[in-house]
């Protein structure tokens, strides 16, 4: 794992991949079909991994936190940025945080808790985060009742918050006075699409973010990596192109839950085998499993022709 300082030009330098956490069927996690997983997705290019929502680290016992964090410094390569995710709730991160404090790890991003926040109490959780582990955070924003942008822009001035994932979604994503107001504010280069490929024309190809999340290129991370630097030349018709390979899987996904479909979408590709779902989340549901297993395929086969 790259433990060098991180900075802003990484966030373009590759799409932040947002792997599934292999387990075995007693929910135990799968080491070998992680470190499988990893090296596929490095394979194809990408030199970011995000451990979050994907990962369902929402409900991962705390006693797991600390080894997986060995275990995916290991696994990355020399050149690979790993990032762990932290929280929702405030005393889960602030425990986490422990384990973060001189791991090596440069960044953490923080999931975003549905209710019971307020803006000011946001700031301040975040605020005792990154003094006790001694980084600044990644901010996942999904909603603009999160955070205001008077208190986002005072946490990046003060070196508390590194960047924001960004999933606020919108009927046009072209058509976004938020997102907007937030470039103005913290700057694009801060900033990356954080819904998977399906709005990341309008995000990096109109509003210029750095770079994107994905899931779907856990799979195809070559066609992922082409995609971004289509965007990022401007070059729209090789993105249109590229783009529409992942869009039947991230339609599966949307229809049923992005998490549970990705998971099992890695394992019946044939990539990795991704396992057991971690409670409270199911399986993807079983009539559906034909479809995922032959889009998932048909996109890992497109990804050797990208």
């Amino acid at each position: 794992m790259k433990q060098t300082p991180i900075t802003l030009e990484e966030f373009t330098g590759s799409v932040l991949a947002v792997p599934p956490l292999a387990r075995h069927g007693d929910l135990s996690v799968n080491e070998p079909a992680n470190r499988q997983l990893i090296k596929h997705i490095e394979a194809g290019g990408i030199r970011t991994l995000l451990y979050g929502g994907n990962a369902n680290l929402y409900h991962m016992p705390l006693r797991e936190y600390g080894p997986m964090l060995d275990m995916l410094a290991d696994a990355a390569g020399p050149d690979t940025r790993v990032i762990p995710a932290v929280g929702p709730d405030f005393g889960k991160m602030i425990e986490q945080a422990q384990l973060l404090r001189n791991s090596g790890y440069q960044t953490a991003m923080v999931l975003p808790m549905q209710g019971f926040t307020t803006p000011q109490g946001v700031a301040e959780g975040i605020s005792r985060f990154v003094d006790s582990a001694a980084m600044p955070v990644t901010l996942y924003i999904k909603s603009e009742q999160y955070i205001d942008l008077d208190t986002l822009q005072a946490l990046v001035e003060s070196n508390k918050v590194l960047c924001v994932k960004y999933a606020v979604v919108r009927p046009n994503p072209n058509d976004d006075p938020f997102l907007k107001a937030m470039i103005e504010r913290i700057s694009s280069s801060r900033i990356v699409s954080g819904m998977g490929e399906r709005p990341v024309l309008s995000h990096l190809g109109h509003f210029g973010l750095a770079s994107f999340t994905t899931g779907s290129g856990c799979i195809a991370p070559k066609a992922c990596m082409a995609l971004l630097g289509a965007l990022q030349r401007l070059d729209m018709s090789e993105a249109q192109r590229l783009y529409d390979l992942f869009l039947p899987l991230e339609t599966l996904r949307d229809s049923v839950s992005l998490i549970r479909v990705l998971h099992d979408a890695v394992t019946w590709s044939g990539v990795a085998d991704m396992g057991a779902q971690l409670p409270l989340l199911s399986p993807s549901p079983f009539s559906m499993r034909g479809e995922i297993e032959a889009t998932a395929r048909q996109l890992l086969a497109a990804d050797a022709n990208a």
